[in-house]
């Protein structure tokens, strides 16, 4: 069985994940960042795209947990980008990096899963994951990682922290780049839950089926 996907990710009031420079932005208050720590804790595996690692180089651990207690980090990476260095190859919780069926590169410290041809097959991983015994993916970014997995109808739960701020910028990145869909195909979704949280709000939603 799949695992449950929990889409997860704070916005400034104007929509964008980062500025224009593509670093990372404090947008999430300090409830929501209480609150967040608690998804992670919840869920059996992370999941960022390369794209958030160069960018943002994050341990995707949580603080005081042993290494066996973290849950399962996974980084989506075509083309086998990720640094050698990087925080995420660290012993503070199990890794795999997913690439592709062409990509022949490995990472010490870290498993290795070839899935899918040109780029990573979405689906494919969460079966094999499934088999694994996830049953809880947290999808954290960025925006093409998000809006590839919303495409895919990969989807089960989108939660967004709405931060009271603007940073504007035509080419700062969205909690779902991409492409983009057709309208008559937009995803849709059921509001199920908002929530204040210090000077911002949560807004949690459920993917509607059909």
């Amino acid at each position: 069985m799949r695992p449950r996907v929990i889409v997860n990710c704070a916005m400034t009031a104007d929509g964008k994940l980062a500025g224009r420079s593509r670093r990372q932005l404090r947008i999430s208050s300090p409830q929501d960042m209480e609150r967040v720590r608690e998804l992670r804790a919840s869920s059996d595996a992370i999941l960022v795209g390369v794209g958030t690692v160069l960018a943002d180089d994050p341990h995707l651990t949580i603080k005081g947990l042993p290494p066996e207690s973290n849950p399962l980090r996974i980084v989506l990476d075509s083309n086998g980008r990720t640094p050698s260095g990087a925080r995420v190859l660290d012993a503070r919780a199990r890794t795999i990096i997913v690439t592709t069926e062409e990509c022949e590169r490995t990472w010490p410290g870290a498993e290795t899963i070839r899935c899918g041809r040109g780029r990573v097959d979405a689906a494919r991983l969460l079966d094999l994951l499934g088999e694994r015994g996830v049953d809880t993916l947290m999808v954290e970014g960025g925006g093409e990682i998000i809006f590839s997995f919303f495409q895919a109808g990969l989807v089960d739960q989108y939660l967004v922290f709405v931060g009271s701020q603007v940073v504007g910028g035509r080419d700062s990145p969205t909690p779902a780049d991409g492409d983009g869909l057709p309208e008559e195909s937009a995803v849709r979704l059921r509001l199920t839950g908002s929530e204040v949280l210090g000077d911002g709000i949560l807004l949690s939603y459920e993917v509607a089926n059909g």
